[in-house]
C-alpha cells in the first residue's frame, strides 16, 4: 500500500531540509512505498528554491504551489486533491510530528485494515515537548468540548497529524474549511460517516525555526462553524452520507 504524505508549507525554508531528509530516510529505511507531497502555500521566502534543491536528492519528493486563495486548509486540500497513494497522512513542515510515529500509523492501518489512524498526544504513551502553556490549555478545553459534544472517546481531534485511506478522503468530500479548522473537519466527518478508526499514541515537539501559523484569536468562530456543521450532519442527515459498506 503506497503512502502519501501531504505537507503544507508557508515560509518554511529553514525547516524543510531537515524535515524532508529525516522523513525520507525513515520511510525508505522501513521500505515503505511512498511519496512526499509538499504544497508550497505561495510562500514569500525561498521555500520554492529550497524544494527545488531538495528534489535533486530526495527522489520521492513532489511539490506544488498553491496559488490564491491561501491558508492552511486550502494548502492541505490541494494536497488531498493531488496525492497518488492508497493512503495519505497530513504532517507539518516543522518536524513537530515524528516520522517514526508515521511509520507506526502506517503499520497499524495495514495490519488492522482501518479506514483512519488517529494519533493522540494525551493518552498513555503520548508525549509533548515544549508545548506553549496557553496553547495547551486551550487545546485541552477545545478537545474536551468536541469529545463531549460528539460523544466520542477520542481526545486529540484538533491535531492535524492523522492517516486516512484514499477511499476515506473521497468519502468525506467536499471540504469546507479554508484554515486550521480543516484539522477537525476531516476526522469528525470520518467518524460521523461511519469510517473505522483506531487511536495510537504519538509525540509532538515545538518547532525549531520560524513561528506557528496558527492564530488562536482568528480561529474561534471558524472552529465553531465546522463543529456546528458536523453536528447538523450527525443529527439531521439521517445517514445520507454514511459509508456504503
Amino acid at each position: 500500500m503506497k503512502l502519501s504524505v501531504v505537507i503544507p508549507a508557508y515560509n518554511e525554508a529553514d525547516s524543510l531540509p531537515e524535515t524532508l531528509s529525516v522523513l525520507f530516510s525513515e520511510l525508505s529505511g522501513e521500505n515503505i512505498d511512498h511519496e512526499i507531497l509538499v504544497i508550497n502555500d505561495n510562500s514569500k521566502d525561498n521555500t520554492l528554491a529550497v524544494l527545488e534543491k531538495l528534489g535533486e536528492t530526495i527522489p520521492t519528493l513532489r511539490f506544488l504551489t498553491n496559488q490564491a486563495p491561501n491558508g492552511f486548509g486550502y494548502a492541505v486540500r490541494k494536497g488531498l486533491d493531488n496525492f497518488s497513494g492508497d493512503c495519505v497522512a497530513v504532517m507539518m513542515a516543522d518536524l513537530s510530528d515524528s516520522p517514526n510515529d508515521l511509520v507506526k500509523f502506517y503499520r497499524t492501518m495495514v495490519e488492522g485494515n482501518y479506514d483512519c489512524v488517529f494519533g493522540s498526544r494525551f493518552i498513555k504513551g503520548g508525549k509533548t515537548y515544549d508545548y506553549p502553556r496557553v496553547k495547551k490549555i486551550i487545546n485541552r478545553v477545545a478537545n474536551f468540548i468536541i469529545k463531549v459534544t460528539f460523544r466520542i472517546r477520542y481526545n486529540d481531534t484538533t491535531n492535524a497529524f492523522k492517516l486516512y485511506k484514499k477511499e476515506t478522503i473521497e468519502g468525506i468530500k467536499p471540504f469546507l474549511s479554508p484554515h486550521f479548522n480543516l484539522t477537525i473537519e476531516l476526522p469528525l466527518k470520518a467518524i460521523i460517516r461511519g469510517y473505522s478508526y483506531t487511536v495510537v499514541p504519538n509525540s509532538w515537539r515545538n518547532r525549531k525555526h520560524g513561528q506557528s501559523k496558527l492564530k488562536i484569536r482568528e480561529m474561534g468562530s471558524r472552529y465553531l462553524f465546522i463543529l456546528l456543521y458536523c453536528l447538523i450532519e450527525k443529527f439531521f442527515t439521517r445517514g445520507d452520507f454514511k459509508k456504503k459498506w
